[in-house]
Parts: C-alpha cells; sequence; structure tokens
C-alpha cells in the first residue's frame, strides 16, 4: 500500500527528532522502540516546509483536529502535542503515541489506521479547529 505524502515544518521535525533521540537512548521497550522507528521513518518522507507555506488543511504539531471512527460514526476533538503536554482525559495525544504518529502531517478527509488491543481503528480527519501555522502562532 502506497503511503500519502506529509508535510511538517522544519522546527517540528527538528523537535521531533531531538525525542526520538532522547527516547531511543534510553532504551524504551521494544514496542515503543518500534514505534520510534515509524515515527522517524514519517519524518524522512515528509516534505519540510516554511510555516507559512503549510496548508491550513493540515496536521501539524499543537493542531486541535475533529476525527471521525468510521466504525461507530463518532466524532471526537484532539489536540496533537509533544509529550510533555500530552493529557488523554482532556484530548492531548502525545505524537509519540502511535495514533499521533498517525496523525502528523496528514489532511482534512485522509483515514488513518490505528491498531488497538480489540483490532484496527479507522479515523477520518474531519477537520481543523485550530492549527498553529494558519492562525499565525509560529512561535510555539
Amino acid at each position: 500500500m502506497r503511503r500519502k505524502k506529509i508535510y511538517i515544518t522544519q522546527f517540528d521535525k527538528e523537535r521531533i527528532e531531538e525525542l526520538i533521540a532522547i527516547r531511543d537512548n534510553r532504551h524504551d521497550i521494544e514496542r515503543d522502540r518500534n514505534d520510534l522507528k515509524e515515527l522517524h521513518d514519517e519524518l524522512q518522507r515528509a516534505d519540510v516546509m516554511e510555516p507559512k507555506d503549510i496548508p491550513p488543511n493540515v496536521v501539524t504539531m499543537n493542531s486541535k483536529i475533529v476525527l471521525r471512527d468510521l466504525d461507530s460514526g463518532e466524532d471526537e476533538t484532539y489536540s496533537l502535542v509533544f509529550p510533555a503536554d500530552a493529557d488523554i482525559d482532556n484530548g492531548a495525544i502525545s505524537v509519540l503515541a502511535p495514533v499521533g504518529t498517525a496523525l502528523l502531517g496528514y489532511r482534512v478527509g485522509d483515514t488513518i489506521k490505528w491498531p488497538v488491543p480489540s483490532g484496527v481503528r479507522a479515523l477520518r480527519i474531519e477537520k481543523i479547529l485550530y492549527q498553529p501555522e494558519a492562525a499565525g502562532d509560529l512561535n510555539r
């Protein structure tokens, strides 16, 4: 299956690569290391863009988005954040979590597959409620 092209700013790419290096050096559990490899691979294939050039329908770091569960039809709102700001109870998903990795750089209308213990959830990005680059919040 061919993967879609994703987009990221140089600033976000550098911060995420730094997080991966720190986590990798800690020799975290094997599952975590596989997730880190997947994120690293996503970063390597991404188109790196200036913040002002990122399309407003792309999920970037600190974006607030609405996801639709394609099985249940329910919508949920989440923010994609760095690990220090993650709080799943308040809808803040870490970019280091598998679903966070899957969301980074994708666009409104894209569908992602998220493995869960009971199988695989299919989630579609319905809308972006807030994207820092589109809002002009470039110093985050």
